[in-house]
């Protein structure tokens, strides 16, 4: 070959030119020209101009946004306070925004310490509401609608483990725009004061890079801090921003004619994200999916420029005006009606379809085919061993012993891989306690109440230790099971095959499907359905209650568990569904392991999803993140590596955050592991591999004899087409058996060591349970501790 120095010519522009393109033409006109003016044809002035022109676009759209914010044609300002300290003063930083001049304050029905805080001056209108402390459900509720949120820190410790647990949870979702707030620190003297906020901003670093610390003490303060959530740049969440959503301000319920339990929810709120169609499915947070009767505008009760009614005495130095009282009677007078359901065009709540067990049955035979499986028959007549006065019929049902096996479950299969190893560590554990029975004397020991509740939770240790002993034993010895002694291996795993490559061996993926998916929905091109429905989301407007209008949603047959709730403090959110969000499917989801967990997770535990604005448990399968068209099953959720996370579920269309939950026995959830959503494909397969493995006896230059991989004849001779393998790289394949007790002559490509194992692998598609379960219950509030480091947890007692 040439070398570097080598001379490289220009090759001829030959044919380039638009003399010679018109006569390789011949005449010959297009069909549809398509005039497209490029970049080059402008000049340089032109370029610029068109190059400011889109800045300043992009410019006008930030403000306009911004102005709409808070605005009188616009929703009001929605900021979420979060409490990231046990020692953060809430009430008074509260108090302090509430005393704003000029300003008037009006309080909330539902949420507890919520409020209004309407400015005419400025032209604004700010909505606050607090998350209760340790209500992990209801801070991530209202972060999924915030326009801000206010964090309110320690002004030494800044947060405490829950707050870091807190903030975990709200980076992994989605985290809107933020302020940092820092009540109190004046009874420190002053040289400790400012010690304690150079900490405190060192200590910010990791979590909010380049964040501003507002202190919060006077009313001075206050109004730096609303001013800079009013003028800050908004974080988008792509989630909400597709689809209406609404906070709760005020609910009455309705109840059904039926029955008390269930009614109509009469919903008021302020209409956010996208236009809210009345004939579209909402989804309440927590709680599942509803329909829509009718829509209705009552007055706005935060306006800027209220009416004023004639009789009506107002005093000029009041500013707090509480309508908690009169809530449902606001509601009920100068109502419209803004539109009502159209059955034709409202969306259906089927979630799943509802298989026919005689869909897949065939016409009637013909005479043909009853003469061939009448041949079949006979040519397939077996030799039975049958009592005494016996029918043919009767003997037709008489099974043989190796034909037992087949009917066991794919669980059973599942459950027999994973409890192979314990049976050997439970021999091994029983063993030790007899020979610590012998050794054991006898000896009077004081009786201790503490002592008893403490080993209550021994046997909880004894399971978490089971775990880790199996966790470790895959990573050491990924797949490897034991050949069973007294079930023939080749009815022990026939529903396992084996394949020539891993990578690009076919694999049917409409081959053998659980019932399961008969009841499933699947697209032909989901990712083509999502691209049209998201450019018709920006380009079409649809009919319905525009953003910032004050709507009251009737929301039907929903159960009074939701008002009950309500009344209780805990938001009360909304999200209209697009198209299919509804239905079932198979979603898959790209998770990493959260550095915070490092207990042992299995496949098919059962987990906590929130995936955007849903939240559900399900038992999902973990598997690799590959290009390619199969992707390996692994039995532990790996923290070093990004997996996959496959369980049923309704429809949603990503981008969408998820975190992943575990709950504890004692009620708590522990956040395991984050991501986002993958796609919507039940195509996806996963494979379950299997290793069986044996060593070589005798070693020849090029063959071997490999024992203790089969226990008879008929095993090797059924498994002799797969190929084998060894940890050091030969590749072989079974030549023949040698005795009647699993010998076998391999042959491979080169000469083995005597340290070498021979493997040989077999694989099976494997499909997640059908766990799926909408409600999810509370967790329990964690115990905060003074620390914030993120390793340290405190277990609640």
């Amino acid at each position: 070959r040439p070398g570097p120095l080598k001379q490289q010519n220009k090759a001829h522009k030959a044919g380039k030119h638009s003399g010679s393109s018109q006569r390789r033409a011949g005449g010959r006109v297009p069909v549809k020209a398509q005039p497209r003016r490029r970049l080059r044809d402008l000049n340089r002035v032109d370029r610029r101009h068109q190059a400011l022109q889109l800045r300043r676009q992009r410019k006008e759209a930030v403000l306009a946004e911004k102005r709409s914010l808070g605005s009188r044609d616009g929703p009001p300002h929605l900021v979420v306070v979060v409490l990231l300290h046990s020692r953060a003063a809430a009430r008074d930083s509260l108090l302090l925004l509430r005393s704003h001049d000029s300003a008037v304050v009006r309080a909330d029905e539902g949420t507890a310490g919520g409020f209004a805080l309407l400015c005419p001056r400025l032209k604004q209108r700010w909505r606050f509401v607090t998350a209760q402390a340790g209500d992990l459900h209801a801070v991530l509720d209202l972060a999924k609608v915030a326009d801000s949120l206010l964090f309110i820190l320690d002004p030494v410790d800044g947060w405490d483990s829950a707050g870091e647990h807190c903030l975990s949870c709200l980076f992994a979702q989605g985290l809107p725009s933020y302020a940092l707030a820092v009540p109190g620190g004046t009874d420190l003297p002053p040289k400790k004061r400012i010690d304690a906020r150079k900490k405190l901003s060192k200590s910010i670093e990791k979590r909010f890079p380049e964040a501003k610390l507002f202190p919060l003490n006077t009313e001075q303060e206050s109004s730096l801090l609303l001013r800079h959530l009013s003028s800050q740049k908004q974080r988008h969440l792509a989630f909400r921003d597709r689809r209406a959503h609404l906070l709760a301000r005020a609910a009455e319920f309705v109840p059904g004619q039926d029955s008390d339990l269930v009614g109509t929810l009469k919903v008021s709120g302020f209409v956010r994200g996208q236009t809210l169609s009345v004939n579209s499915l909402v989804h309440i947070v927590g709680h599942g999916d509803f329909q829509l009767s009718q829509v209705d505008a009552p007055p706005d009760p935060l306006s800027l420029n209220p009416r004023v009614v004639k009789g009506q005495k107002r005093s000029q130095d009041m500013e707090v005006q509480d309508d908690s009282v009169n809530g449902a009677d606001e509601m009920e007078e100068d109502v419209k009606v803004l539109m009502k359901a159209d059955p034709s065009k409202q969306e259906s709540l089927q979630s799943e379809v509802i298989p026919d067990p005689m869909e897949g049955e065939q016409t009637w035979p013909t005479e043909e085919e009853l003469q061939e499986a009448e041949d079949s028959l006979k040519a397939s007549r077996r030799v039975v061993k049958v009592p005494k006065g016996t029918s043919k019929y009767q003997a037709a049902w008489i099974v043989d012993d190796g034909e037992e096996g087949s009917e066991k479950d794919d669980d059973d299969d599942d459950m027999d891989d994973d409890l192979m190893e314990e049976a050997v560590s439970q021999d091994g554990e029983s063993s030790e306690e007899e020979a610590g029975e012998e050794e054991s004397e006898t000896m009077t020991v004081s009786e201790c109440l503490r002592d008893d509740q403490y080993d209550e939770k021994m046997e909880e240790d004894e399971q978490m230790l089971e775990r880790y002993k199996q966790q470790r034993m895959d990573e050491m010895f990924p797949d490897e099971v034991d050949t069973p002694r007294d079930v023939p291996a080749r009815v022990r795993f026939q529903k396992y095959r084996g394949l020539k490559s891993f990578r690009t061996s076919p694999w049917d993926p409409k081959e053998n499907l659980p019932r399961d998916y008969a009841r499933i929905f699947q697209f032909q091109d989901f990712s083509r359905t999502r691209k049209n429905l998201f450019r018709q989301i920006e380009k079409e407007e649809t009919e319905g209650a525009l953003v910032g209008w004050y709507v009251t949603l009737h929301v039907c047959n929903v159960p009074v568990s939701v008002m009950e709730s309500f009344k209780e403090g805990k938001p009360l959110v909304l999200f209209s569904l697009l198209p299919h969000e509804q239905k079932m499917s198979v979603l898959n989801f790209l998770v990493r392991r959260h550095p915070g967990n490092s207990e042992p997770v299995r496949a098919k535990e059962e987990l906590i999803f929130h995936c955007g604005f849903r939240r559900f448990r399900a038992s999902p399968l973990f598997s690799q993140h590959t290009s390619a068209d199969k992707h390996k099953l692994e039995r532990f959720l790996r923290p070093d590596a990004a997996l996959v996370v496959t369980v049923y579920a309704p429809i949603t269309f990503p981008p969408a955050s998820v975190l992943l939950f575990k709950q504890r026995s004692n009620g708590m959830h522990d956040l395991i592991a984050t991501g986002s959503l993958l796609s919507v494909d039940p195509d996806r397969i996963v494979i379950k591999r299997l290793v069986l493995s044996g060593h070589p006896f005798k070693i020849f230059t090029k063959t071997a004899v490999v024992r203790y991989m089969f226990f008879n004849r008929e095993d090797v001779m059924w498994f002799k087409p797969v190929e084998l393998r060894t940890k050091w790289g030969r590749r072989g394949h079974i030549k023949e058996p040698l005795g009647t007790h699993g010998h076998m002559k391999c042959h491979f490509d080169g000469q083995l060591k005597s340290q070498d194992t021979v493997l040989l692998n077999l694989y099976k598609r494997v499909f997640p349970k059908w766990t799926y379960d909408p409600h999810v219950p509370e967790p329990v509030p964690w115990v905060r501790s003074e620390s914030a480091l993120p390793e340290q947890e405190v277990e609640m007692e």
